[in-house]
């Protein structure tokens, strides 16, 4: 579980490139250039790379590291707690970031069939938030990650953020049960986004 709920930073500050900011008012700054790596993905900038760790890298790398130069797309130093989930310790990372695109690699191998599609979905999204492998903009960062898999499984664009409070909170219990590796609620979660697939952009 990331960022994935702004109003939760609004109060936060952040060191950037563009001085001391709030994190309401780096938010547009990061809408505009997540906006802009979800545009190469459309074009299949990211196309060649496998879909590992390196990967995930460089797309928090591409999108931040206008902004926060010293850490963008590289694993967080510190240890960190996301509401009740404590993520694993910043030397497990690393491994865990690398077991994670493997495992990720061998479900995603082959056709995937209609049935294992959304737990495979479920799989890649809450794993990777559960992990919380940057310091910061783990949901952006997260979202783009799912634009790429989308891409190559030949899918469209789904809703990935919560439209109001309820679906905020469902989705948020999703996650939960994710970070205890039951991946089913967010399973059907992705069933209802891929039966009504809206274009969305990932920079909310």
């Amino acid at each position: 579980m990331a960022d994935e709920t702004p109003s939760a930073h609004s109060t936060r500050w952040l060191e950037t490139s563009r001085g001391i900011l709030r994190y309401s008012e780096l938010a547009p700054w990061l809408a505009e250039r997540v906006l802009r790596i979800q545009e190469r993905i459309e074009a299949g900038d990211y196309a060649a790379a496998p879909l590992d760790e390196n990967l995930i890298r460089t797309l928090h790398r591409d999108f931040c590291g206008e902004l926060v130069s010293d850490w963008a797309g590289q694993w967080r130093s510190m240890a960190v707690r996301v509401g009740l989930h404590e993520p694993p310790p910043p030397h497990l990372v690393a491994l865990q970031m690398r077991e994670y695109g493997l495992d990720l690699q061998a479900r995603l191998a082959g056709p995937v069939s209609f049935e294992l599609l959304p737990r495979t979905l479920a799989f890649a999204e809450s794993r990777l938030l559960t992990i919380h492998p940057f310091a910061d903009f783990n949901g952006r960062l997260v979202r783009l990650w799912l634009w790429e898999i989308l891409r190559r499984l030949k899918l469209p664009p789904v809703q990935l953020v919560p439209k109001d409070k309820a679906e905020t909170e469902i989705y948020l219990s999703a996650l939960r049960a994710g970070d205890q590796k039951d991946f089913e609620p967010l399973s059907e979660l992705w069933m209802q986004r891929l039966s009504t697939p809206p274009p969305q952009s990932a920079s909310q």
